[in-house]
């Protein structure tokens, strides 16, 4: 009872921390909202995000676990779901007719995708067990490409040194979002929850570091964006609110 008790407890903060997370394109919408224009940010990591959220909710639905025992997991990601959809359409609203493209032929596979996993897992696949297998290994390798895509975002921040594009509150909130998913993971055994987020410990870490190291170099820009994201944090706190999200440039580069 203790350590099913732990790992709710575990589950809520992590819900908590990842409503956070999703929340925080807020600061990079209104931004886009107020200019008009997308600049150099990438639809990569919300259509990234979107699938995520999508597999993970039909995951912890009881169709695919034993009850309601993920129902933690269901929920954020079924509110990420709808702010991912949300952040894609005003991005492609605002984005020109090249990035337009670009971020339809992205949307399209993953929907299909996921309608062939909802297919599969539910006509298919006959046992809860197995069933988890299956969408938590697809699971799984969205949610890698989902925490690797800030390595992009991290090298762009390393070239041109400055994190205008790698928002602090961005970083720190995908690092505890990871931590605590990790945790309620390993205490239940689930490594299709625990897996990925291996990869997002770390990834949040180094994005810390790096804006330690780099926010310094930021000049009239960063300062600028910083403004932003302070004024943008008040608004996400008063909604009490995943981009795993580096910014990158469209040729190259958001969980649960």
């Amino acid at each position: 009872m203790v350590p099913n008790t732990i790992r709710v407890a575990f589950g809520i903060l992590g819900n908590a921390a990842s409503m956070l997370l999703y929340a925080a394109p807020i600061l990079t919408f209104r931004r886009v909202i107020r200019k008009g224009t997308v600049e150099e940010f990438s639809c990569v990591p919300y259509i990234l995000a979107l699938f995520n959220c999508l597999l993970y909710t039909w995951y912890g639905l009881p169709v695919v676990s034993s009850g309601w025992e993920n129902i933690t997991v269901s929920t954020i990601n079924g509110l990420g779901m709808l702010l991912e959809i949300t952040f894609i359409s005003i991005y492609v609203w605002f984005a020109p007719r090249e990035k337009k493209r670009f971020a339809l032929q992205l949307v399209l596979p993953v929907l299909t995708l996921f309608g062939l996993t909802v297919f599969f897992s539910s006509f298919m696949v006959h046992t809860h067990r197995m069933r988890k297998v299956f969408v938590g290994s697809v699971g799984l390798v969205a949610s890698i490409s989902m925490y690797s895509s800030p390595m992009v975002a991290a090298k762009q921040v390393i070239m041109t040194k400055s994190v205008e594009f790698m928002p602090f509150y961005l970083s720190l909130f995908s690092f505890l979002s990871s931590a605590l998913w990790m945790i309620y993971g390993l205490l239940g055994r689930d490594l299709f929850i625990a897996s990925p987020n291996f990869i997002g410990v770390p990834m949040g870490i180094l994005q810390l570091v790096l804006y330690c190291i780099y926010r310094r170099s930021d000049g009239a820009a960063g300062k600028l964006h910083g403004s932003d994201q302070e004024n943008g944090l008040k608004a996400v706190v008063a909604m009490h609110p995943q981009e795993i999200a580096g910014v990158k440039p469209e040729v190259a580069e958001g969980q649960k």
